[in-house]
């Protein structure tokens, strides 16, 4: 009886370790990763430090911060130059959006690669889309804030953009800008916004990491890459590799923010906005150049809506479009018209956004028309004809 109660206390006291934290921090530790993640795995430490860095950041800049049309690029001056170290906050939170949103695209590239998506792992896809989704629009949020020149028309075409639609346009539109124009209550609203969503994001990351813990991570090698055979513990085999990815990242950071700050920030928006003076040259930052060059492709402004957001929204159904199983052909083994897709679709990508930055004028019409063709025909025609090619060419008892 003494040897029943001694092992039953045993295992109560282990249960009881493992819900603590550290039990957590163990069992985090110990999680069994595939041994054959190479360095595009570790974006996903990158974007949690950067986000942690956002945040950070973010809270101190509120404290100065006054979300009115006549004091916001007043407020904001006098942080930068007047306030303790607030040059450096801002410079942190600029370069930290612009290094967030890079990692982040390249972070589901990787996914669309190595068919991150495929099932058991099609919640860990659709939550990382979700991510992306929220984190473009807290980033745009938070470049109307300063409210200087691209900031007001920023705003402005966002609000036209909206009130495109068709029956609940001039609704959405009063809604988004509080009034006819860009004004305090615009600002008001992408404050509570930029924080709100910004807040969610740090929830949803933590959700996205428990569902990654639950299904486990994909592999470069496909299912065979995922045996328990080619497991390695997380610490310290890729702990290492993550601390090594972020310090590479951080010396970027910091060469970027001190050095090459016109990268990640536009001249025109250290001017006050003046609703009197259109600039000569309206362009989102960079990370929003492809969508807004679809925005301006065809002569329809809704049509033009539903192609930019469309943009976005088709990576939701990639794992329909592409239900292939997932030890068809991994990255390792893919068909030589399938890497070339990828790199197409990368050049659409990047096409597209170089004729967003030139406003889609002259002979960059037709090529943005032909760059967001591309795009959707990766999505659209290329991946549900590879998928059916591969269930084809696999036998029966692997389809199945």
């Amino acid at each position: 009886m003494s040897g029943e109660q001694s092992a039953q206390s045993s295992e109560n006291t282990e249960r009881k370790d493992a819900h603590s934290l550290s039990g957590f921090i163990r069992n985090y530790m110990s999680f069994p990763v595939p041994g054959d993640l190479n360095l595009l795995w570790t974006l996903g430490a990158v974007l949690l430090v950067v986000l942690a860095l956002m945040i950070a950041s973010g809270l101190l800049l509120a404290t100065s911060y006054t979300p009115d049309a006549s004091l916001a690029f007043s407020s904001v001056e006098a942080l930068e130059r007047r306030g303790a170290a607030g040059w450096l906050l801002r410079a942190i939170h600029t370069t930290g959006a612009s290094f967030f949103m890079a990692a982040l695209y390249i972070h589901m590239f990787r996914g669309l690669c190595y068919r991150s998506y495929a099932a058991p792992r099609r919640a860990i896809w659709h939550s990382g889309v979700a991510l992306l989704l929220m984190a473009m629009m807290t980033a745009f949020a938070g470049y109307v804030l300063p409210w200087g020149q691209m900031s007001y028309w920023g705003a402005d075409i966002a609000g036209k953009a909206a009130g495109a639609v068709p029956g609940v346009g001039p609704l959405l539109e009063s809604i988004f800008l509080g009034g006819d124009s860009p004004g305090s209550p615009t600002l008001r609203r992408m404050f509570v916004l930029h924080f709100t969503i910004a807040f969610s994001i740090a929830g949803l990351v933590a959700l996205h990491i428990a569902i990654v813990h639950f299904k486990g991570s994909s592999s470069p090698s496909g299912s065979k890459g995922q045996g328990r055979e080619r497991m390695l513990s997380f610490h310290p085999y890729f702990t290492v590799k993550d601390v090594l990815s972020i310090l590479v990242c951080a010396l970027a950071f910091v060469a970027v923010m001190c050095f090459w700050p016109g990268l990640v920030t536009e001249p025109e928006n250290y001017r006050p906005a003046n609703p009197l003076h259109t600039p000569a040259s309206i362009e989102p930052e960079w990370y929003f150049l492809p969508f807004y060059g679809m925005l301006q492709a065809i002569p329809s402004k809704f049509g033009g809506l539903v192609l930019s957001a469309g943009a976005v929204l088709i990576l939701f159904f990639v794992p329909s479009l592409d239900d292939a199983p997932v030890d068809g052909r991994p990255w390792g083994r893919m068909h030589v018209q399938s890497r070339i897709a990828l790199c197409m679709l990368i050049a659409c990508f990047v096409v597209s956004g170089l004729a967003g930055k030139h406003h889609v004028q002259g002979d960059w019409l037709l090529v943005e028309r032909i760059a967001m063709a591309g795009y959707y025909g990766y999505f659209l025609i290329f991946l549900p004809l590879a998928a059916r090619s591969q269930k084809a060419d696999l036998p029966d008892e692997v389809e199945d």
